[in-house]
């Protein structure tokens, strides 16, 4: 377990992360969602002690970051997909990381197969795409065969193979009882795989939940067509179902398709389109980051 308290980070007169609390499980995938600027990076960056926060703490089953006994061995982090030298060929940048971190340096060949990267092990960092980057990076943050991974926006620069293969590895790590938190913009490919989702906006938190539960925030709306658009309307107001006309169809929420369909039939009101649609777990999210955005599109 991954408890964050009171987490707050100030520059100057800017608040990044505000007073933010949460738990992480083991065995579960989080998605760590919100708006640029919502403090995102900041947050991940005090979790391994890049960054001192202004107030609060991480514990990682009660054990402050500073005070673990071996660090890369409890938490494997990538926070910069940049971070190796371009001089180095790929072996040679894990080997360094292995002999900096006291791990068997026989690891570092296990790893790259590990990532797909055993064809370049002995290519230049400087000369990988940005997805090879990405592999080579989380092939050092599984170097000390950690018991987290914390992933800043891991799946930038990878094709649709490669984002494929993240998700199954990172759904994997947790099977076997791993956490993984992991941050991304690709709401529709966190869906896919994330058992819980933070959600923050301006530094604060807006929910800590299961994927499940704010996909059940969703409001069905079942759509009509029909050439009885007036008498329609009448029914539905009478019985307080709440409906309006868009585009010559009638929208109507807090009922089911089943029931719609029930009340034409007994009404005598011919149906020409029947549909139900409810938003996105995107749209969800959208919806309750905002207001908080820094830049909203119109």
């Amino acid at each position: 377990m991954i408890t964050l308290t009171g987490l707050t980070k100030r520059y100057g007169d800017r608040v990044a992360v505000d007073d933010l609390s949460f738990e992480l499980a083991a065995g579960r995938v989080t998605g760590f969602v919100g708006p640029n600027g919502a403090g995102k990076s900041t947050t991940m960056r005090m979790m391994v002690g890049l960054t001192r926060p202004d107030a609060g703490g991480v514990r990682y089953d009660h054990t402050p970051y500073a005070e673990l006994e071996h660090p890369t061995r409890t938490v494997g982090a990538v926070l910069d997909a940049q971070c190796m030298h371009p001089g180095r060929t790929a072996r040679n940048h894990l080997r360094a990381m292995a002999a900096i971190s006291g791990i068997d340096p026989r690891r570092v060949d296990e790893v790259l197969t590990e990532v797909g990267l055993e064809t370049a092990a002995d290519q230049k960092a400087g000369g990988f795409s940005l997805g090879m980057r990405q592999r080579l990076a989380l092939a050092g943050a599984l170097l000390g065969d950690p018991q987290v991974l914390l992933l800043d926006e891991p799946s930038n620069g990878l094709d649709p193979d490669g984002i494929r293969w993240l998700r199954n590895h990172l759904s994997d790590f947790a099977e076997r009882g791993g956490t993984v938190f992991v941050s991304s913009h690709l709401i529709s490919e966190l869906a896919m795989f994330a058992d819980d989702l933070v959600v923050v906006g301006n530094g604060r938190l807006i929910a800590a939940e299961t994927v499940a539960a704010i996909s059940a925030r969703n409001e069905t709306t079942v759509v009509v067509r029909t050439p009885q658009i007036d008498e329609f309307v009448e029914v539905l107001t009478r019985l307080q179902i709440d409906v309006h006309t868009e585009d010559e169809q009638l929208h109507i929420t807090r009922t089911t398709m089943a029931d719609v369909s029930q009340l034409a039939f007994d009404h005598r009101i011919r149906l020409l389109e029947l549909t139900e649609t409810s938003r996105s777990l995107e749209d969800n999210l959208l919806e309750m980051t905002r207001s908080s955005a820094e830049f909203a599109s119109a």
